[in-house]
């Protein structure tokens, strides 16, 4: 479930852009959710200091011309990665806006044809996408997620279960096909299970078993633990 933020100093700009997005998610069976939207820049700060988030749209003149850039630079130091897509009525801002290296430019008024346009091609940005990143393709749909979200993966029979902060999500595979897909802080740690890392709260090496930060728990199996124990070890947050 990719997590969309949305600021704009007009609400009125504000809401249709939110019904769009959310009619371009359903209409093309994207996993995503707007989770946020704010008219001003303090109450995105505060928000972005607490919260996950994987897409930011972003108006480029919010209390004074260079507001936006201003944000999106401070955006960058809490999510080197997030998608950052410009807004604005003023195209002459536009190379202003690449210097935070945004994934795309919108001008005002936008239209709903212009904006799947480019939302569509963040998701295909993110499943084309051949280096390892943060972001985990499930199926041959459209369905992404945010591997941060990911407390563990279980096997069960000939289903995959990806367990994330807000629901699970069940695909038909195995192991072995996916393990070599997966980011490095995902440990295999049982015959059932491959732990996120780097969402461990406590080990419990004598009882075998993983607490996560959702109070989620899986299974550490014998023949899996140095391995995992060794992934682990330079974590100072899980001891």
């Amino acid at each position: 479930m990719l997590k969309f933020i949305l600021c704009d100093d007009n609400q009125n700009i504000l809401n249709q852009l939110s019904i769009m997005l959310e009619s371009i998610f359903f209409k093309n069976d994207l996993e995503a959710e707007v989770i946020f939207k704010t008219t001003t820049e303090a109450e995105l700060l505060n928000y972005i200091n607490k919260n996950s988030f994987d897409v930011v749209i972003l108006d480029i003149q919010l209390s004074t011309k260079s507001a936006g850039i201003d944000l999106a630079n401070e955006i960058r130091k809490h999510n080197k990665d997030c998608y950052i897509i410009f807004t604005t009525a003023h195209s002459e801002f536009v190379f202003l806006a690449y210097q935070c290296k945004t994934f795309d430019y919108i001008c005002k008024p936008i239209t709903k044809e212009r904006l799947e346009e480019t939302i569509l091609r963040l998701f295909s940005d993110i499943k084309g996408s051949i280096s390892p990143n943060k972001y985990i393709k499930l199926d041959n749909k459209n369905t992404i997620i945010n591997g941060n979200d990911v407390q563990y993966i279980k096997r069960d029979g000939m289903k995959v279960i990806f367990h994330t902060t807000s629901k699970d999500y069940e695909i038909y595979s195995s192991f072995a096909k996916l393990q070599g897909q997966l980011p490095s802080n995902f440990v295999r740690c049982h015959k059932s299970f491959i732990a996120n890392i780097d969402n461990i709260d406590k080990l419990e090496p004598v009882s075998n078993l993983i607490h996560f930060k959702n109070n989620a728990t899986c299974e550490i199996g014998p023949k899996y633990k140095k391995d995992l124990m060794k992934g682990v070890s330079s974590n100072e947050n899980i001891f």
